[in-house]
């Protein structure tokens, strides 16, 4: 029997990308035993997920595990990170291992010159090409989430709703509160807020502002298995470019995707490939400062922070209306 070690630290929406590649090697291998080496705080990202064995989780250095690894004796290492702490693990595993290729400089020629050398590949089938030695292709799936019994939210406050995501790791990845209730005010729905503790003033204050009223904060009220679940049972997900926008994706849920400083060309889109009409981008085009980062800040470089504010509500409202 083989076993893989696959290594992804971070953060939600990354961890939810590689998934494919730990289907696909189950495919190829239904007797491999496959472990994930993560951060604690991303660790419930990938504990219900079947086809992994065990998830080895760290706080911050990979020596707190050093002797767990050293036990296991793996066959390959899957590096689907590429760092400091990725390396130092494949030296202490000391066993055959292969590592994604992070296109530093593609990425830095793109934010700082606008100059496109990305390819023309989504993040996904580049983590595959990892894995492609040993046999494992794509088959085209999509990304997967799994939640547990225990964390399927069995009240929600509409039978029928819409989720919107408030925040992002980064404020100029999230759109604005006077952007979310222009959009809430247009529509005639039912809105479930989806975000974290750091979101809840936020999505107060969106409720607040907004005329309709038919409006539910759920940030900082759910895990994150229960907040897909929300998402799970919505007409569908208006979310920017963060790891709810990926978990939405494994869902199988229409996705309407708004981009800020970032931009789809990144390689990190929403992929549903077994049903490509359910991504809707919705971004502004021609920005001469955009992609200003290939993360994003706590606030516009420029003070206009136009890749949000420019945003047509006219072009969310009718992709939204398509599912409600």
């Amino acid at each position: 029997m083989k076993k893989f070690l696959i290594i992804r630290f971070s953060s939600i929406g990354d961890i939810v990308l590689t998934t494919p590649v730990l289907r696909c090697l189950k495919n190829k291998y239904p007797d491999c035993e496959i472990h994930y080496l993560t951060k604690k705080a991303f660790a419930s990202v990938i504990a219900s997920n079947p086809y992994v064995s065990k998830v080895i989780a760290i706080d911050k250095e990979v020596k707190e595990v050093m002797s767990e690894l050293k036990n296991e004796g793996y066959d390959f290492v899957v590096d689907l990170h590429k760092n400091i702490r990725s390396r130092q693990t494949k030296s202490i595993v000391n066993s055959n291992s292969k590592s994604f290729s992070k296109l530093n400089w593609q990425k830095w020629l793109l934010t700082s010159f606008k100059i496109n050398k990305m390819p023309d590949t989504h993040i996904v089938d580049r983590y595959l090409e990892v894995v492609g030695g040993l046999g494992v292709i794509n088959d085209y799936q999509g990304l997967d989430f799994f939640i547990s019994e225990k964390n399927e939210v069995k009240e929600v406050p509409f039978d029928k709703y819409v989720c919107l995501v408030v925040g992002a790791a980064h404020a100029t990845k999230a759109m604005t509160t006077k952007k979310m209730v222009e959009v809430i005010n247009a529509i005639d729905a039912n809105f479930i807020l989806i975000g974290g503790p750091g979101e809840k003033e936020k999505a107060e204050e969106v409720i607040k502002q907004s005329i309709n009223k038919n409006l539910f904060n759920a940030c900082g009220g759910f895990n994150i298995e229960q907040s897909a679940s929300l998402l799970k049972q919505s007409q569908c997900v208006i979310t920017p470019d963060t790891g709810m926008m990926h978990i939405a994706s494994a869902l199988d849920k229409p996705v309407i995707s708004i981009w800020g400083n970032t931009v789809p060309e990144f390689g990190m889109y929403p992929y549903i490939p077994q049903n490509k009409d359910l991504v809707h981008i919705i971004e502004v085009e021609g920005l001469s400062c955009r992609p200003c980062s290939k993360i994003g800040y706590s606030n516009c470089p420029k003070k206009h922070f136009n890749c949000m504010n420019q945003l047509q509500v006219n072009h969310i409202k009718k992709r939204i209306e398509e599912y409600i």
